[in-house]
């Protein structure tokens, strides 16, 4: 349901990971603000040998815990786990729990990291958040004259909305059995349709704005009747099918628009956008080397 075979590789991780690497706005900003091509496609495979890091991170503690559970190791890591109304092992309880299983100090340490990259994130977030409304809508619909000083005033209480907005919204998801999978899925229902909109409007001189809308109005209505209709429909596929249908209509959309014809305002792809140092063409194969052999060893 949550990993369903084949399709998984050949399907919507695709969508699910070139939207969050390559079309997110909190990661693209961070290397759009780099000094330098060089420096930025550097901290990108830096990121990448990170992120290899996170199996071992997510996956071997849930991996411990379940062999916990399942031979009744430690009773009392056991009851903290379940829910204490249904008595249900609560997968999302793993963690938290398995960190009081440390010795004090290392407690400690990974409770800062864990709070440290909750932040970080959360503050990545939120710059990106007001960065888009002030750049995007502000300065361009609301006042189009409003200087540096009044677009970082906007910017911040934009920030403040955002998070009040989260605040509430947030207990009305009540208890989830897992958060991350939560996550992941209904990011779900917004990266196919962004996910089309950059790939189309970057690698295809034909795309029309008009397309790019309908795509962005599609991703979360389509991804929501998905849902509702097929429920036995994986999340990982169900974006697969989002991106498939959303591409299928910008492209009709843009060739009865623009009549086969380049946009005035389409991106002028060459061969020096795609130019690479000898350290990230190294770093790159390494990185999907290994990959690929934790695919082969543990598939």
């Amino acid at each position: 349901m949550d990993l369903p075979g084949i399709s998984v590789l050949v399907g919507g991780m695709w969508v699910a990971n070139l939207s969050y690497w390559g079309f997110n706005q909190y990661i693209t900003q961070r290397a759009l603000a780099a000094k330098s091509l060089d420096e930025a496609q550097k901290g990108m495979v830096f990121a990448g040998f990170l992120k290899l890091l996170m199996p071992l991170i997510v996956v071997v503690p849930g991996i411990a815990a379940w062999v916990i559970v399942k031979n009744g190791i430690d009773a009392p890591f056991i009851a903290s786990m379940q829910d204490p109304i249904t008595g249900l092992t609560k997968a999302d309880r793993a963690y938290p729990t398995l960190l009081q299983l440390l010795p004090t100090g290392l407690k400690g340490l990974s409770f800062a990291a864990l709070t440290a990259a909750i932040v970080s994130s959360l503050a990545s977030m939120a710059n990106s958040t007001s960065t888009i409304f002030t750049m995007d809508i502000y300065t361009k619909y609301i006042d189009q004259k409003a200087s540096q000083t009044k677009q970082v005033t906007v910017g911040r209480i934009t920030a403040v909305v955002a998070f009040l907005i989260a605040a509430l919204i947030a207990p009305q998801l009540g208890q989830l059995d897992q958060a991350f999978q939560f996550i992941q899925e209904y990011t779900g229902f917004i990266s196919p349709g962004i996910f089309a909109i950059f790939f189309l409007g970057v690698f295809w001189k034909k795309t029309t704005a008009n397309a790019a809308l309908v795509g962005a109005g599609l991703s979360i209505p389509l991804s929501a009747l998905l849902q509702y209709q097929f429920k036995a429909l994986a999340f990982l596929d169900r974006m697969g099918v989002v991106f498939l249908v959303i591409v299928t209509l910008m492209v009709l959309i843009s060739l009865i628009e623009g009549k086969g014809k380049d946009h005035p305002k389409s991106i002028e792809v060459s061969r020096d956008l795609f130019t690479t140092s000898y350290g990230f063409k190294i770093g790159a194969f390494l990185i999907t080397g290994i990959i690929a052999a934790l695919y082969l060893v543990f598939w």
